[in-house]
């Protein structure tokens, strides 16, 4: 990296670490803490609902079982409290085929979180709610169908609803917005468990963080399907965890979050 890039880096970081976070307070934002008669009021506010969803997964010797949850429940409570949105109670088991076979690994079917979605969200709009984005910290390709395609089946069932009714959703990982930063501040190859993500939990949960990890890349072939993925990755992750820092990991959680916010923006309109 050049001299100059270092420094723009740097500066970046600095400004991360400065960022004063306006809106509402935490306590306000968690949907499963209201009562009844503020869900009302919420519903008649047109609030938009955040459903974070993670995954029980290996990510290395150094990062905990929850890291696909952690991030994405910071970056919802963060941009609800900056666009008076709601988080719903967070999904915590994925869609793991990868890293099914390393311990700690809980991995669900792909029907099992289409369904479950799927229902979760047609509650909400039975309840009143609107609009959705779906936020997931597992950025996995069969998850991500799978939530894609429960809201595409939601937006179905919904589709002759219009006017003040009319129902949107959104559905992104954190890592769509997180993986812009490669090449331009991080390694292109970064990715699971690498310095991306152990500096993203390092901002948000340090006392997690169990060692600074082993550097580590895939060997997965581009097109075939293995039978046993675990192979490919000896050490269970893609990337240098070692280069991650906390400051780093707030610079990137501040880009997402500010990405986010304007997804909930254009939600609104």
């Amino acid at each position: 990296m050049s001299g100059g890039k270092t420094a723009n880096v740097l500066f970046s970081f600095e400004l991360a670490r400065n960022v004063i976070v306006m809106g509402v307070s935490e306590d306000k934002v968690w949907f499963a803490d209201l009562s009844m008669e503020e869900v009302k009021d919420a519903v008649k506010a047109d609030k938009v609902i955040i459903l974070p969803v993670g995954s029980v997964e290996e990510h290395g010797s150094h990062l905990p079982l929850s890291t696909d949850s952690i991030q994405p429940e910071h970056i919802a409570m963060e941009v609800a409290k900056r666009t008076e949105s709601l988080v719903a109670p967070p999904m915590k088991y994925g869609v793991c085929p990868t890293t099914r076979d390393f311990p700690g690994t809980i991995s669900i079917s792909f029907h099992s979180l289409h369904r479950i979605t799927r229902e979760i969200v047609e509650e909400f709009i039975r309840n009143g709610f609107r609009r959705f984005l779906i936020l997931s910290g597992h950025a996995d390709e069969e998850q991500m169908v799978a939530l894609r395609l429960a809201a595409r089946h939601v937006m179905w069932r919904h589709k002759g609803e219009n006017g003040n009714r009319k129902i949107r959703i959104m559905v992104c990982a954190d890592y769509d917005f997180a993986y812009q930063l490669r090449g331009k501040y991080f390694d292109e190859k970064d990715g699971h468990g690498g310095t991306i993500e152990t500096s993203r939990v390092m901002a948000i949960r340090p006392d997690l963080i169990k060692g600074e990890g082993k550097k580590g890349f895939s060997k997965l072939p581009r097109f075939e399907i293995v039978a046993d993925p675990k192979g490919f990755l000896p050490e269970g992750i893609i990337g240098d965890p070692r280069a991650a820092s906390a400051e780093k990991g707030l610079f990137i959680n501040n880009h997402i979050i500010e990405e986010i916010v304007r997804l909930i923006e254009e939600l609104k309109r």
